[in-house]
C-alpha cells in the first residue's frame, strides 16, 4: 500500500513540476532574450517555481551559511551532485543569479530543456571538445561578473562515496578568473529521490554555505591540484560532520 501512495505522489509531483513549468517557462525565457542583465528577473520567476513546487510537494529546506554569500560578490558555487533533486534545490537556496554547466543530456528534456537552456551551458562530458567549448563559455561569463555554478564531481555520484574524485575545471578557472570559489554540500537530496530512481518522497533537505575561498595567485598544476583537494575537503567534511 506504501508503494502505491507513493507512486501516486511521483506521478503527481511530476505533473506539477511540467505544470509550474508551463505557467512560470515564458517569464523565466522572455527577460533573458531581451538583455543579458534580465537574469535578475529570470531568477525571480524561477525561484517562485521552484519554491512553490518544493512547498507543494512537501520538501522543505533547512539552509545553513548564507551570511558567507556578499551580495555585491560573484563566485564560482561547487556542490556536491547525487540527486536530479539538485535541479530545484539550487535556485531555492542560492541567492545568487547563477549559470551552470549541466549535462547536455538534460537539454533534451522536454520543456525543462527549453527554459533551462537560457541559465545553462550544456556539456557532452564525452567529448573534449565541447568541454572546451563549454570552459571557454563559463570564461566569458565569469569576466562578465556573473556567478558560475559547477558540480566538480563531473557526474553524478551514484557510488557509496562521499564524493568522487574533483575535476579541476572549477578551480583553474577560479585561478583564472581569481573568482572565489564558494563550496556548499547538499545533504538529504538522494533520500527524497534516490539514485536509479523516479519515486519521490517529502522530506527535508539540509544545504550548507561555507566561507569562500580566494584562489592561489601561482596558476601552475600544482597549485591547482592543491586547490581543488582544499575543495574537496571543505565539502566532505561538511557532509561528514552533518550526517
Amino acid at each position: 500500500m506504501i508503494k502505491v501512495f507513493q507512486a501516486i505522489y511521483s506521478v503527481y509531483a511530476l505533473l506539477l513540476f511540467i505544470a509550474l513549468m508551463l505557467l512560470f517557462g515564458l517569464f523565466i525565457i522572455i527577460p533573458l532574450l531581451i538583455s543579458p542583465n534580465g537574469d535578475k528577473i529570470s531568477f525571480i520567476f524561477f525561484r517562485a517555481w521552484a519554491g512553490i513546487w518544493s512547498f507543494l510537494c512537501g520538501i522543505r529546506y533547512e539552509i545553513e551559511g548564507q551570511e558567507h554569500i556578499a551580495k555585491d560578490k560573484s563566485y564560482i558555487f561547487i556542490f556536491n551532485h547525487r540527486s536530479f533533486l539538485d535541479a530545484p534545490i539550487i535556485p531555492v537556496t542560492v541567492p545568487k543569479e547563477v549559470r551552470a554547466i549541466g549535462k547536455k543530456e538534460l537539454s533534451k528534456i522536454p520543456i525543462f530543456g527549453l527554459i533551462v537552456d537560457r541559465v545553462a551551458i550544456w556539456v557532452d562530458r564525452s567529448n573534449p571538445e565541447s568541454r572546451k567549448k563549454g570552459l571557454e563559455a563559463v570564461k566569458k561569463l565569469a569576466h562578465l561578473g556573473k556567478s558560475i555554478l559547477i558540480a566538480p564531481e563531473g557526474t553524478r555520484n551514484d557510488t557509496e562515496a562521499t564524493l568522487l574524485p574533483f575535476k579541476r575545471g572549477a578551480f583553474r578557472l577560479s585561478v583564472e578568473t581569481q573568482m572565489e570559489i564558494l563550496p556548499m554540500a547538499i545533504i538529504g537530496a538522494d533520500k527524497i529521490l534516490p539514485k536509479g530512481s523516479l519515486r519521490l518522497s517529502p522530506g527535508r533537505v539540509k544545504v550548507i554555505f561555507s566561507k569562500a575561498m580566494t584562489p592561489p595567485q601561482i596558476a601552475d598544476e600544482k597549485a591547482i591540484a592543491e586547490f581543488t583537494e582544499m575543495g574537496r575537503n571543505r565539502i566532505e567534511a561538511m557532509i561528514l560532520s552533518n550526517s
